[in-house]
């Protein structure tokens, strides 16, 4: 046998084992893809079991217990993520693999976003109600970057390199979806399903007291004190942080916390930001920032929670400040 011949022959040897490796790397990446896709599809039951048995633990202490059992949906789901970063991804499907890793990151921050509302959402809130109908959006979001992207791209990669898929004999891809009824964007339908209800934003008031006390305000990491000039540095639009307390016997919403600055030459500057709820009897800080920096020299800060409906000690919403900007 010629040496041309034994050439041809070892090259087309060292090509056949190439594109049976590539072929193993190919169906071992879909396997992998796959068993991960159906350990989603288990924490997705076990997810939604949890919301539509949450009415019968919602108690104080059941409640917590809901959100504890969420709370570790999400950290299984985190795994999977973790889990699918780690993946030996050949060259043909990593356009997949960004998609793969996009859909299940976006699982796992919605679990928790849910697991958050949860608590809140038990009380019949409707700010946090529409919160895990919004978590909701996000999850079915994720079963069509799955479903649309990532799977067709796996299965044009297996198919490009010649292996059958699907079938008795071809390389399965998963197509379990996470979100089991388009329905849980419905904020209506996640209430009923959390069996509470589904309270209005207008109409009449609900009943006991309403309202905030402002505790103190910081700039700069510094708190400012009722009486005492400040200084702030000048030339950048400052960021407050105001802190205080729902004081009343109801969860409010869209709460409002605004800042001005009225300078001795008439200058006014001010921000605002929302809060989309709050809790009886707990704390909370928001972030404001002024629309632009004020200008150098002596100022009145003025820091509010806005009144809410019903609220009738208005006294302790607001405190105010001398500053000065150099």
């Amino acid at each position: 046998m010629s040496l041309i011949v034994l050439v041809i022959l070892a090259l087309l040897g060292i090509r056949s084992c190439q594109i049976s490796q590539r072929n193993s790397a190919l169906m071992s990446y879909a396997n992998n893809v796959t068993s991960l896709i159906q350990g989603s599809s288990g924490i997705s039951q076990n997810f939604f079991d949890v919301l539509t048995g949450a009415k019968a633990s919602s108690s104080s202490t059941g409640a917590s217990s809901v959100q504890s059992a969420l709370n570790q949906a999400r950290d299984r789901a985190a795994q999977q993520l973790s889990t699918a970063q780690g993946l030996d991804v050949p060259g043909e499907v990593s356009s997949a693999q960004h998609d793969l890793l996009l859909a299940l990151r976006m699982r796992a921050d919605g679990i928790g976003n849910v697991a958050s509302s949860i608590q809140q959402a038990l009380t019949g809130d409707r700010v946090a109600i529409n919160a895990i109908a919004a978590e909701m959006a996000r999850l079915y979001a994720s079963d069509a970057i799955y479903k649309d992207y990532a799977a067709p791209e796996i299965a044009s990669a297996l198919h490009g390199a010649g292996i059958a898929v699907g079938g008795s004999n071809g390389v399965q891809i998963a197509q379990q979806q996470f979100v089991p009824d388009v329905r849980w964007l419905d904020p209506t339908f996640v209430a009923q399903q959390l069996q509470v209800g589904y309270g209005s934003s207008g109409g009449k008031v609900a009943p006991g007291t309403h309202g905030h006390a402002l505790s103190s305000v910081s700039v700069g990491g510094a708190t400012l004190q009722t009486g005492v000039t400040s200084t702030i540095t000048a030339g950048q639009a400052p960021t407050f942080t105001l802190n205080f307390t729902n004081t009343g016997q109801n969860s409010e919403s869209n709460v409002v916390c605004k800042v001005s600055a009225v300078s001795t030459n008439g200058t006014t500057v001010s921000g605002q930001t929302t809060l989309p709820h709050t809790s009886a009897g707990q704390s909370y800080s928001c972030q404001v920032t002024l629309a632009s920096a004020p200008p150098t020299g002596s100022a009145q800060i003025t820091a509010t929670i806005e009144p809410v409906p019903a609220e009738k000690n208005t006294q302790n919403n607001t405190q105010t400040f001398q500053v000065i900007f150099r």
